[in-house]
């Protein structure tokens, strides 16, 4: 059983590294002796390579790569510039997405007022910036004939939340993806190739920080719902995440694949 959760020395890449989420997920598997690719949008605060800085500041290995989850020719520069640096991919994150405000349909709004450009642009950046990652950096994975592919699913995969109408399409979508794909990968190139999800719950992060919390820090009447649903009775913090993301990670669970991990401190499964 020695061994089993060990992953010093794997590459991890993962997309969308840079929010508050990524920042947090990317040092971990640092500190645990992993090579990790940082791979987002380039900002103009550089984040991506002050969260380099930091990592090799802690004595750790990183890079940081500017992207487009939904480019493949920008993909495929990136898995060239990785693959020079470290040789292979062991473990991809895929946690790009993200939602907007027009894809949504506010109480005071009906469906007539929803945005259809807007819900195309949102199942675009979750359903594709997953899916074209995937298809590039699965490349080495195919050819060692192993590797833990994990997708940044959500609450909205298991049951529809009010107002969130293309960001719910897209990550239901994205956990019939990620079944999907686990089946496919294992059917043809073997069992060493596992694909998982993880669904958490709700976090304070910076895309839904206006949402769940007035300017002043108290919070809105959607985040006293929510937490009235939360068994927990409180949001949880980005590292109760990385257990999970560990455990998928690692030969532990070298026989899950097609698996959802929710850590949502009781929510799904709460009902009255």
């Amino acid at each position: 059983m020695n061994g089993l959760f060990d992953i010093k020395g794997k590459v991890v890449v993962m997309t969308g590294a840079c929010g508050v989420l990524g920042s947090t997920i990317v040092k971990y598997f640092a500190s645990e002796g992993c090579k990790v690719v940082l791979l987002d949008l380039e900002r103009a605060e550089n984040i991506g390579y002050y969260l380099v800085s930091e990592i090799k500041a802690a004595g750790g290995e990183a890079m940081f790569l500017p992207t487009n989850v939904l480019d493949e020719s920008a993909l495929e520069k990136n898995l060239s510039d990785i693959l020079a640096a470290y040789g292979t991919i062991d473990i991809l994150l895929n946690a790009a997405g993200g939602n907007m405000g027009p894809a949504n349909v506010q109480p005071e709004q009906t469906i007539a007022d929803l945005d259809i450009d807007a819900m195309r642009k949102v199942c675009d950046l979750n359903i594709f910036g997953t899916v074209i990652p995937t298809k590039v950096f699965v490349k080495p994975m195919v050819a060692q004939k192993k590797g833990s592919i994990i997708n940044f699913c959500s609450m909205s995969s298991f049951r529809p939340l009010t107002r969130v109408a293309g960001y719910g399409i897209a990550k239901a979508g994205m956990a019939s993806w990620t079944q999907w794909l686990a089946g496919e990968l294992a059917l043809k190139f073997g069992e060493g190739i596992r694909v998982n999800g993880i669904a958490p719950g709700f976090l304070l992060t910076n895309q839904n920080r206006s949402l769940l919390t007035y300017p002043d820090g108290s919070l809105t009447d959607r985040s006293h719902k929510i937490l009235a649903h939360t068994p927990f009775g409180r949001f949880l913090e980005p590292d109760e995440l990385v257990g999970a993301l560990h455990y998928l990670a690692c030969d532990a669970s070298k026989g899950v694949t097609g698996t959802v991990a929710v850590v949502d401190g009781g929510f799904n499964s709460f009902t009255i």
